[in-house]
């Protein structure tokens, strides 16, 4: 029962988190400052991603965060209901939804690669890989990795933020780097 509090708890903080940084994403002087290449993307310049990135590729971003997010709603819904399907179908979504390399055009890769520091390439591949990992728990019915995996999914999304969103999640900045969100 303590697991299942756990990650509906930090369910809950992720997503609460994405809903408020969504709803204050409007574009600013600074992602055209930016979108030229004037900026330094190593060290604690390369903590804001999202805000070193041109528009349109900000926009991606932002899609694929919003794609990502839903489909955690729906297996924390699933991981509580039993539902295997629901979260390997989910999962699965999540290790397919590479939203910025499928849309992305030759120039828009070289500009994302200038904008975005190497961890935070590091950090989606491993992000995408454990979601991996998640959906053939979920096709081999261990609900228990499931639980374990989706907590590691949940512990990612909340790292990667407090390490590379910064200035659109300033409170994660501190905790994040102490602490993992739910306890191992």
């Amino acid at each position: 029962m303590r697991v299942t509090r756990n990650i509906l708890l930090a369910a809950v903080l992720v997503m609460a988190g994405a809903s408020l940084a969504c709803a204050a994403d409007a574009p600013d002087t600074h992602d055209a400052h930016h979108a030229h290449g004037d900026h330094d993307v190593s060290g604690a310049g390369g903590r804001t991603v999202g805000a070193q990135m041109p528009p349109r590729l900000r926009g991606m971003l932002i899609q694929e965060m919003m794609a990502l997010l839903d489909a955690s709603k729906q297996m924390l819904e699933a991981l509580i209901r039993g539902q295997n399907d629901v979260v390997a179908r989910n999962a699965q979504n999540i290790h397919d939804s590479f939203i910025l390399e499928q849309a992305m055009s030759d120039a828009d890769r070289q500009a994302f690669h200038d904008s975005v520091p190497h961890a935070f390439i590091e950090r989606d591949q491993a992000f995408h890989e454990l979601s991996e990992r998640l959906a053939e728990a979920a096709r081999a019915g261990n609900q228990p990795l499931q639980r374990k995996l989706f907590t590691e999914l949940l512990n990612a999304c909340t790292d990667c933020h407090a390490a590379h969103a910064t200035d659109r999640f300033p409170n994660l900045a501190v905790g994040a780097q102490q602490h993992s969100l739910v306890p191992e």
